[in-house]
């Protein structure tokens, strides 16, 4: 039901996030009901593996920065970027949206 009253789901991302069965659960819960997916590193993360689903659906993956996250949660710039803050490849070829 939270999901579904938010307008973009914020996914944490450390180096356990992605052995997490529910977090592909809420991700993939997310996109169903076409909600914007940002991922954001933990602060001074490092680069670890993403959660399945945040690499196939995610909108933006930011560092843990206060301008990039709220660029990217209030749709901005569609960023993807490292745990660092320097800009990356999008993790998937495009957006996946469920009309």
């Amino acid at each position: 039901m939270k999901i579904s009253w938010a307008t973009t789901v914020v996914v944490r991302v450390g180096k356990e996030t992605h052995t997490r069965p529910w977090v592909n659960w809420e991700i993939e819960q997310a996109h169903k009901q076409g909600k914007k997916i940002v991922g954001v590193y933990e602060r001074g993360g490092t680069d670890v593996p993403l959660p399945q689903a945040l690499e196939d659906y995610s909108t933006r993956l930011v560092a843990w920065n206060t301008d990039s996250i709220v660029d990217a949660i209030e749709g901005d710039d569609n960023r993807f970027e490292n745990p660092d803050g320097s800009p990356r490849e999008p993790v998937h070829s495009g957006n996946k949206v469920v009309c």
